[in-house]
């Protein structure tokens, strides 16, 4: 009986060997025809909404969340790839390649971005009016409040169509640039002639490490750049020091919920099923716990140190997004941004359970969407006083369009996973995967 069971716990906890195979299961090919299917409906929906009353505004303003909703998990997964890359680690070789699959989704993202150029004159100030006498005139005629037309005049160096457009193309094409690198790159690792060396190792070390490093920092420079110009300037009058950062933190929290979901989908099947393991499940729960309290750090201490400044100007960006019914919207923000993730992922139960935290992380997926809404929709003066729900079936769109949305991208996602196998083999960290379960 004991001879059984010490064969019986090596077998368990044993070193395990890498699987025959490491292509994505056909099940992702069946997850892809949903996702178009449910791309189909709501795009058909969406189009309905542009003939009800008030309708072309709402479904213009819902793109441009569904379209920061994509570039929010393009940028994240970027970052984090490059995170993973300087700080090494196991934790981030097993999401790799998902990683992968989502930065080469750029170039649909750089598509969904072509109609907010074509239309930014429906969306922001600064494209209505690009002079200062274009800005006195719509003072004058009442268009604008003079507090908006102080501000419009001050930042037309860098709000408006030519500056706006440059910028966009600096970001996107460097995001871009690192994009391409990175997973080709990738390839050429696993393709290496003297793969499996430690001169082989080194070699793809540092010169993954010598562009990450300096990448992320432009990184973060660049995303702050890019979401003053295309949401925050949303509100002219409006300043933030950490808008970017919340951003960039919004990024992460949204990527890791997705990147969970996939791999504990997959982990149904090889070769997932051997490589992802309760320990690498834990460590990567344990990082969307942080990034969880850092996403209430972050938003909490802007909304009181700019309370208790009680500063109008700074005052009306808060008041707008409370009054008028928009407390529903931000009280159910709050719940499911913070509340109910922080407190489920207290639990070390639900982080090591694939069922449970398969719930969390589309908590954390639809807190996101409610997120984007209830920064992008006050923006707009026909919704600021209140939040109509009856008679106003237009702001329907704020769901279906960036579902739609989401799931055009997730097409294109899928179809990237499915391109390339799901483990890096040229790496160290891959022998890690192997080795005996520690986890209880």
């Amino acid at each position: 009986m004991a001879h059984e069971h010490g064969h019986h716990e090596a077998h368990h906890h044993g070193p395990r060997a890498l699987p025959a195979t490491l292509t994505a299961p056909p099940v992702v090919a069946a997850w892809r025809t949903r996702a178009v299917i449910v791309a189909a409906v709501f795009l058909l929906a969406s189009a309905a909404l542009l003939f009800v009353p008030g309708g072309r505004d709402q479904v213009l303003r819902a793109y441009l969340a569904g379209f920061m909703l994509c570039f929010n998990l393009l940028g994240g997964a970027l970052a984090f790839l490059m995170v993973q890359y300087v700080s090494g680690g196991k934790w981030g070789h097993i999401l790799r390649r998902p990683l992968e699959a989502m930065t080469r989704t750029w170039l649909l993202v750089v598509v969904m971005f072509l109609p907010i150029v074509f239309f930014m004159k429906k969306l922001y100030l600064w494209a209505m009016y690009t002079t200062p006498q274009a800005t006195m005139d719509a003072w004058h005629k009442g268009f604008i409040t003079q507090e908006e037309h102080l501000d419009l005049d001050y930042r037309h160096i860098m709000l408006a169509p030519v500056p706006a457009i440059v910028q966009s193309v600096v970001v996107l094409g460097f995001i871009g640039l690192v994009v391409f690198l990175l997973n080709k790159w990738s390839i050429e690792r696993d393709n290496d002639p003297q793969a499996g060396t430690a001169a082989s190792y080194t070699k793809w070390r540092k010169r993954f490490e010598n562009l990450s490093g300096p990448s992320i920092l432009f990184y973060v420079i660049l995303l702050t750049d890019f979401v003053i110009v295309w949401v925050k300037s949303l509100d002219i009058i409006w300043a933030s020091s950490v808008f970017g950062l919340q951003f960039l933190v919004a990024q992460g929290y949204a990527v890791l919920a997705v990147s969970v979901l996939t791999m504990i989908l997959l982990s149904k099947a090889e070769p997932i099923k051997t490589l992802f393991r309760t320990t690498e499940q834990h460590d990567i729960a344990k990082l969307m716990f942080a990034f969880t309290m850092l996403n209430i750090y972050l938003t909490f201490s802007e909304f009181l140190i700019i309370w208790s400044g009680n500063i109008p100007d700074e005052l009306f960006y808060y008041l707008k997004r409370i009054h008028g019914g928009w407390w529903t919207i931000c009280t159910a923000d709050v719940i499911l941004h913070w509340v109910i993730p922080f407190c489920l992922l207290l639990s070390r139960d639900i982080k090591r359970s694939k069922k449970k935290l398969i719930w969390v992380c589309c908590i954390m997926l639809t807190a996101r969407l409610v997120d984007i809404f209830w920064l992008v929709a006050p923006s707009f003066k026909d919704q600021q006083e209140h939040l109509r729900l009856s008679g106003n079936l237009g702001i329907l769109a704020f769901i279906t369009v960036p579902v739609a949305m989401l799931s055009i991208w997730t097409v294109v996602y899928l179809t990237n996973l499915m391109q390339r196998p799901l483990l890096n083999l040229n790496d160290p960290h891959t022998e890690e995967l192997l080795e005996p379960e520690h986890a209880h």
